[in-house]
């Protein structure tokens, strides 16, 4: 006994908790758009106390034609106009339900879009660690799945109860006339059925919560089918028919899951609902042999039967209602935890530093990724003045992009420092910080937009220049290929959008790369593997290219390729995180070192 209410105590408990969330929902939905707000809040106050009005008003029509019946000469006229009265009331209700609508849905529209923009605008204030982090990923999929919907539901939900519950006072006031235990038996009936509810409204939302990574895994199998990046190896690979089945036996799962949630909630649903249906019939009774007893009118059977049918509704629909709101601020936490997600200050204001002539320095620098037990770069030391050229070469998972990643402010290093012109690069303004960075990354972007934007992409001030454009493509050796398009820079690249062109890898990379001389304000210019997808001819043509960017730029180039490399002013080897070998082509040579070996092995391969 004492299990059970502990139970209902802690039921309680989470109903008024989550509750925190609807005064800002409320909130957010009046900054949305105050008038419909002002409008919806009216219309519901109306349409709440309309009904009681038709069922008064129906009172007096019965109790009018009665009346009549028993007189020699009837008073039609008079009966006549209470049903004119009446019509006028269900058209004014009409219309305040058909206001309701209209209010609702066009708040729909302007919420719908404000809480995506907030959930968008939160993204961009996050760093690269929060992508990376799966739990995060979770909170995000949740956020954008439900939460831009709820608010409205919310605050819908919150003036429904509102307005059934003005309707079920005025039928209070009216059947408190009849017996007080009418109106107790009215509000009671329902409450064993809104406890189920409530209950199964929380089990779902954790059921939503537990398996978010499953559904994601859903959406990502979606994706590398149908989606033309991931299609040519499904099909070449024949892994359709797995990928498939693993998408098919997550859906049974979650089905399962839902079923069984489902059974059950309706089981308990109907259950309790009998309560409901027999309290309603032990009252219709009761008023019946009330007016078989002369105790009161026929009209006021007729008003009493239909205040109880109603009130019955209402009750059924402020217990929905609060249950539905229940569920809503579940369902809610996930937005504002998502949107409450701290991301570290950045205290950093300068813009430039008090030494130029430093350029960029790299003091034992380690870094590990957030959860790692090991580094990913461990005492780190290096420096690149301005008109010098750094190569990086390492295997992969050396530590070469993370190292880039830490330069262009991705992530901050977890000891050490790295200072640009004498500044570290924490006192920086991020912003920028990166307006003086080019940077192309290996794993670079292949945006859904056109050619020009593609390459405008790289400078967002000046992203709709289309001289900047062509000079960037012109330095980016991707000119040749965009001049002969049907649209040149205007032609729509990708397959995901009508007249949509799709480029090869090596052209793709020339896109790129003109993307990062967008910035030609930028002194520092990284190079992630800039070749990787272009023929023997191109990648000449950019280590020429290369050379001659680095009279006044400080370059990075990481690159599989030593005879790309050989011509850098230094050139860093980095094993497991370290750096073990430095210098320049001919020096590292001498040393007969990892550097000989590995390129003496790509040598002899040409032969």
């Amino acid at each position: 006994m004492a299990d059970s209410k502990d139970t209902e105590a802690g039921l309680l408990k989470r109903l008024l908790g989550v509750f925190r969330y609807s005064h800002r929902a409320i909130q957010l939905v009046w900054t949305t758009s105050r008038l419909l707000t002002i409008m919806l809040a009216v219309l519901t106050i109306v349409a709440g106390i309309l009904p009681a009005a038709i069922a008064w008003v129906g009172q007096l029509i019965v109790d009018g034609v009665v009346a009549a019946m028993a007189e020699p000469d009837p008073d039609v006229q008079s009966v006549l106009s209470l049903v004119a009265f009446e019509a006028l009331i269900v058209i004014f209700l009409a219309g305040s339900q058909r206001g309701i609508s209209a209010s609702q849905s066009l708040l729909r529209a302007l919420l719908g879009q404000r809480v995506n923009v907030m959930i968008l605008e939160k993204a961009l204030t996050l760093t690269l660690s929060h992508f990376e982090d799966s739990e995060f990923y979770d909170k995000l999929t949740q956020a954008r799945r439900e939460a831009s919907s709820r608010p409205l539901s919310l605050v819908n939900r919150t003036f429904g109860l509102v307005q059934n519950l003005i309707s079920l006072s005025s039928f209070a006031v009216l059947l408190f006339a009849f017996s007080p235990w009418a109106v107790i038996i009215l509000f009671g009936a329902g409450l064993p059925s809104f406890f189920a509810e409530a209950k199964f409204s929380g089990d779902a939302f954790r059921l939503f919560r537990w398996r978010s990574p499953d559904t994601r895994m859903q959406m990502y199998l979606e994706t590398v089918i149908a989606r033309e990046d991931g299609v040519k190896e499904v099909k070449l690979f024949q892994l359709g028919p797995a990928l498939l089945r693993r998408y098919r036996e997550i859906f049974n799962k979650l089905y399962a899951e839902d079923r069984q949630l489902t059974i059950r909630r309706d089981t308990w649903g109907f259950v309790l609902g009998l309560i409901s249906t027999g309290a309603f019939y032990g009252a219709y009774a009761w008023i019946v042999i009330a007016t078989v007893n002369g105790e009161i009118t026929l009209g006021a059977m007729t008003m009493y039967l239909l205040l109880f049918r109603q009130g019955q509704a209402s009750v059924a629909a402020i217990l929905t209602a609060i249950s539905g709101m229940y569920e809503d601020n579940l369902y809610l936490s996930n937005l504002y935890e998502y949107l409450a997600q701290p991301v570290p200050a950045s205290p950093g204001r300068a813009v430039k530093g008090p030494k130029p002539q430093r350029g960029l320095e790299f003091e034992n620098v380690c870094f590990a990724y957030p959860g790692a037990k090991e580094n990913a770069l461990t005492d780190i030391s290096l420096t690149i003045r301005p008109g010098e050229s750094l190569a990086l070469v390492g295997e992969n998972g050396s530590g070469k992009t993370t190292l880039i990643k830490l330069l262009t402010r991705l992530y901050a290093p977890t000891d050490g420092r790295i200072l640009l012109d004498g500044l570290d690069l924490g006192d920086w303004d991020v912003e920028a910080l990166r307006q003086r960075i080019g940077v192309i990354f290996q794993d670079f972007g292949r945006y859904q937009f056109t050619v020009g934007e593609n390459i405008g992409a790289g400078d967002v001030r000046h992203m709709g220049d289309t001289a900047r454009q062509a000079a960037a493509a012109e330095t980016g050796m991707a000119a040749p290929f965009i001049e002969v398009m049907p649209d040149t820079y205007g032609t729509q690249l990708g397959r995901w959008f009508k007249g949509g062109r799709e480029l090869s890898g090596g052209q793709w990379q020339k896109i790129a790369l003109s993307r990062a001389f967008m910035r030609s304000e930028a002194d520092i210019l990284v190079l992630d593997e800039p070749t990787a997808a272009m023929d023997a001819a191109s990648e000449a043509a950019v280590f020429d290219l290369f050379r001659s960017q680095s009279h006044d730029k400080m370059t990075i180039l990481i690159s599989h390729r030593f005879s790309t490399v050989r011509a850098a002013d230094q050139i860093v080897v980095i094993h497991d995180g370290r750096i073990v070998e430095r210098g320049d082509h001919d020096k590292l040579l001498a040393e007969n070192g990892t550097y000989a070996q590995l390129f003496r092995l790509q040598a002899k391969g040409y032969q």
